[in-house]
């Protein structure tokens, strides 16, 4: 993904400023999906603005400006999301600390589970009051879906990372367990 296309999608929802924008990034984007900084955000708005995929509806004080996406904008976002991107790389700094998990002893590795637990448990709840206010929305609006698909992702994969740090703990259970048997035969 690139940033231009995140701007593009967040200005398809409606138009918005710099300032708009890069607080989108910072409340829902930044931990799940993309990180951008303001001073990343500005001048590819300009290159947007350039290119005619966004354009300036709005300007007020301080030099604050309000984009909108135009058709050839919509157009991008559109081409962008059919196209599979093949060759995407993930980096997702979690999953790499679960590879590496074996490089620390029993009590390190159950004390990080536990906390995983407790991390899914406190983003879940934030989650799940989020789809709150987005069923809210979209009684109101009943063709608005703008972030109920990410949500509910994002609800699974919480979920999904409690029931895995669980099953972990249960692994390490087994694996203490066998080591004491093992030990007791040994000594006999």
């Amino acid at each position: 993904m690139s940033l231009r296309h995140a701007l593009l999608g967040l200005l398809a929802d409606h138009p918005a400023s710099g300032y708009d924008l890069t607080r989108r990034f910072e409340v829902s984007l930044q931990k799940y999906a993309w990180h951008a900084r303001h001073s990343q955000i500005y001048p590819e708005l300009n290159r947007l603005a350039a290119e005619g995929l966004i354009s300036v509806v709005e300007e007020g004080a301080r030099g604050r400006r309000t984009y909108a996406i135009t058709e050839a904008g919509r157009e991008e976002v559109r081409r962008w999301l059919l196209t599979p991107n093949k060759d995407a790389v993930v980096r997702n700094e979690t999953v790499l600390r679960m590879f590496l998990l074996s490089t620390l002893d029993h009590a390190e590795i159950r004390k990080l589970l536990h906390e995983w637990i407790a991390e899914a448990d406190a983003e879940l709840e934030r989650v799940c009051g989020a789809l709150d206010r987005i069923e809210e929305l979209r009684r109101e609006q009943k063709d608005r879906w703008f972030g109920l698909f990410a949500a509910e992702y994002g609800r699974r994969s919480f979920q999904a990372q409690r029931e895995w740090a669980e099953w972990a703990l249960r692994q390490l259970d087994e694996a203490e367990q066998d080591g004491v048997e093992r030990s007791e035969k040994e000594n006999r």
